[in-house]
Order: C-alpha cells, then sequence, then structure tokens
C-alpha cells in the first residue's frame, strides 16, 4: 500500500509538472504576440515619423522656395515697371526728335533762301564800302558762293563760314591796318603803302613818303594829299606795323555826307 502511494504521488508529480509547464507555454504564446505586435507599432510610428519629417521638410523647402519666387517676382515686376518706364520716356524723346527731323525741312526752306541774301547783302556792302582789301574780300565772298553750291558741306557749316565772314568784316571797323600794294593813278601803276583807320579814312603814300593821297568815297576817286599830312601819315603806317610808340596824328577825313 505504502508503494502504491509513493508511486502515486510520483505519477501526480509529474503530471501537476506537465500541467504546469503546459500553462506556461500557453502563456507565454500571447506575450509574444503582444510584444512583436508593440515593436510593429514602434517601427511603424518610426517609419510615420520619418515620413512626416520628410513631408515637413519638404514643406519647408517648398515655403522657401516660395518666398524666394515671391521676392523674385517683386524685383522682376518692379525692374519691368522701371524699364518701362525709360521705354516710354524714350519714346517721348523719340517723338520730339522726330517732330525736329520733320521740322528740318521747313527750316532748310527758310535758312538757304536766307544764306543767299546774306551773301548778297555782304557782297553789296564790300561794292559801296572803303576799298581797302578789296581783292581779299571779294575773294572770300566768292567762295561762299562756291561752297553755298556745294553738296558735300553741311548746312550748319555754311551758315557758320557766312557768319565768320560777317565777323571778319565787322572787325575791319576798328583795326588800324596796312598793306603794300599797287595804287592806279593816271594810267600810271605807283607802289604805295595803304592804310586804313577802320572805315573811317582809307590813305595811300608812295613807298618814296613824297606822295600821298586820300580816297574819296563820293567820287571813288584818290585825291591828293598836301605835302604837309606826308609826316603824319608815315607816323600813322610805322604805328599800324608797330614800328612806332602811339601818338596822335592829324588827317583829313571824307566829309559826312560823302561817306553816307
Amino acid at each position: 500500500m505504502s508503494k502504491v502511494s509513493n508511486r502515486t504521488k510520483i505519477a501526480t508529480a509529474l503530471v501537476g509538472a506537465l500541467a504546469l509547464a503546459g500553462s506556461n507555454l500557453v502563456v507565454a504564446d500571447p506575450l509574444s504576440d503582444v510584444q512583436k505586435a508593440d515593436a510593429r507599432i514602434h517601427s511603424d510610428a518610426a517609419a510615420s515619423q520619418k515620413k512626416v519629417d520628410k513631408f515637413y521638410d519638404q514643406a519647408q523647402d517648398m515655403a522657401f522656395e516660395y518666398g524666394q519666387v515671391a521676392d523674385t517676382r517683386e524685383s522682376t515686376k518692379s525692374y519691368n515697371d522701371y524699364v518701362a518706364g525709360l521705354v516710354a520716356d524714350q519714346e517721348a524723346t523719340m517723338k520730339l526728335i522726330q517732330e525736329d527731323i520733320n521740322g528740318v525741312d521747313k527750316l532748310r526752306q527758310g535758312v538757304v533762301p536766307l544764306m543767299f541774301k546774306m551773301v548778297d547783302a555782304l557782297e553789296q556792302f564790300v561794292a559801296l564800302d572803303l576799298p581797302f582789301n578789296k581783292e581779299v574780300r571779294e575773294a572770300r565772298i566768292e567762295r561762299l558762293r562756291e561752297t553755298l553750291n556745294t553738296a558735300n558741306v553741311t548746312l550748319a557749316e555754311k551758315y557758320r563760314l557766312i557768319l565768320d565772314a560777317y565777323n571778319i568784316e565787322r572787325e575791319y571797323g576798328s583795326k588800324l591796318n596796312v598793306e603794300t600794294g599797287k595804287l592806279q593813278l593816271d594810267s600810271k601803276e605807283i607802289l604805295v603803302d595803304f592804310i586804313n583807320f577802320g572805315r573811317v579814312g582809307y590813305y595811300a603814300q608812295s613807298l618814296d613818303q613824297k606822295s600821298a593821297w586820300m580816297f574819296n568815297p563820293e567820287t571813288k576817286a584818290w585825291d591828293k594829299l598836301e605835302d604837309g599830312y606826308l609826316r603824319n601819315i608815315t607816323k600813322a603806317i610805322r604805328q599800324a606795323r608797330g614800328q612806332g610808340a602811339p601818338d596822335m596824328f592829324a588827317l583829313p577825313i571824307p566829309a559826312a555826307e560823302a561817306a553816307q
């Protein structure tokens, strides 16, 4: 009886141990599944976080790019507005220039006849004036006429040359000028010194200083001067050439009526 009891106890212990072992195995499987599920959740959460971080970074990059594009758009708009203003100003300037160009023909139509009239008036003036430097002055007028009929000289240059000629004639009126030339008297040519006091008087003296004459604007002839004027004529010629100190001298002048 006691043997059976021991065996029974051993069997009972074995059954209990097996039962306990079976119980542990049954409990262990759900826990493992939970742990695996939790690990998967953490893994999925990490992956999702990476995606969120990626999308966030992309959104930040896109926001930055948008800001740059917006700034570029504003800069471009400002530049385009500036260029548009320049273009508008250039178009206005071009319009004014075109109007000036359109007016050139009208200006030319008025200026060209005026220049011919100015040359004609200058020629008449020289013809009526005292005959000093006559050949030089007449040659200058002839060159002006040739220039007016030359196509390769600009209108502005032609006008400038005419004004220069007028200026030279104006300066003659305030200068004491002397030159050596030939005086035609009674079919004779006499070498003389010509001297003019502006347009007040025009005189001639033979190179031997023994004879002197005054031009008469009324008769267009040379009137012989008295010998008492020879000394003063000589003094005036020397002063005109810078060979004598400035000094007073007396010479006859044509009457005012005759000078007109």
